[in-house]
């Protein structure tokens, strides 16, 4: 059943609970995706069978919680998560964050260390407004995104991905591959060799840069994006379990 969280900040975020044991699970989702997809769902259907304590939900501005996507940024999703994180689990978590999730994940894990207990990383994507957006984006398109925002084509779905000047500018403020990145607790990585949206070496690179005393990346010959065929879908669960 969704339920619904009244944040800090007081934004309205929607998120179902799976009761169990601990350390729990939470999943965080990427940009402009939502807490139904294929690897929450999945992820929530093994806590249910092995009596794991389980957690997905939207941020603001995704799916069913309030606001508006374009009027949200890097930092008010990522406080989302932490309240999320804060109000609706007890003790440490293994976090699981995909892509933009991935990011998510990190700053939660330097914001509230105590608890978290282990990060897992699927295509995850930090810096990527400064890394993946503007440092592709040709003069033209980087004075659109200044002048407000900026269209461009979505591979997944038929309305373009709209660029805000506040997105950009606010993902500055949470970069977290440009100073040291103390993860104290367990890292796993996996990632596609066939992800066009966010390359291996956006992997490869958080994984030399994170200060953490057991850091592994697994690459998956083939594996796009998403990231969700069975076999994905089993190494995702596989390296949670390693965690717990």
């Amino acid at each position: 059943m969704t339920e619904f969280l009244t944040t800090p900040q007081g934004r309205r975020i929607a998120y179902h609970r799976t009761a169990g044991q601990g350390p729990g699970v939470v999943f965080l989702g990427g940009f402009k995706s939502d807490m139904t997809g294929t690897k929450a769902l999945h992820l929530q259907a093994w806590a249910e069978a092995t009596g794991r304590a389980f957690l997905r939900f939207d941020y603001s501005g995704h799916g069913q919680s309030s606001g508006d996507f374009l009027d949200g940024c890097i930092g008010d999703w990522a406080a989302d998560a932490q309240a999320a994180i804060a109000a609706l689990t007890t003790g440490p978590q293994v976090l699981v964050g995909s892509s933009m999730g991935g990011w998510m994940a990190l700053l939660a894990a330097k914001a509230m260390p105590e608890r978290v207990a282990g990060l897992v990383g699927i295509a995850a994507a930090p810096d990527f407004t400064e890394d993946l957006m503007w440092a592709s984006f040709t003069e033209a398109e980087r004075a659109a995104v200044m002048a407000g925002r900026l269209e461009q084509p979505s591979d997944y779905s038929d309305a373009p991905y709209i660029i805000t000047k506040k997105l950009i500018e606010d993902g500055r403020r949470h970069l977290v591959l440009r100073a040291a990145l103390r993860l104290p607790v367990p890292l796993r990585l996996l990632q596609g060799t066939a992800d066009v949206d966010v390359p291996p070496s956006v992997a490869l690179r958080l994984l030399d840069h994170a200060d953490s005393p057991d850091a592994r990346l697994l690459l998956v010959k083939g594996a796009d994006h998403r990231f969700s065929t069975p076999e994905c879908l089993d190494l995702m669960v596989a390296a949670v379990e390693e965690l717990l």
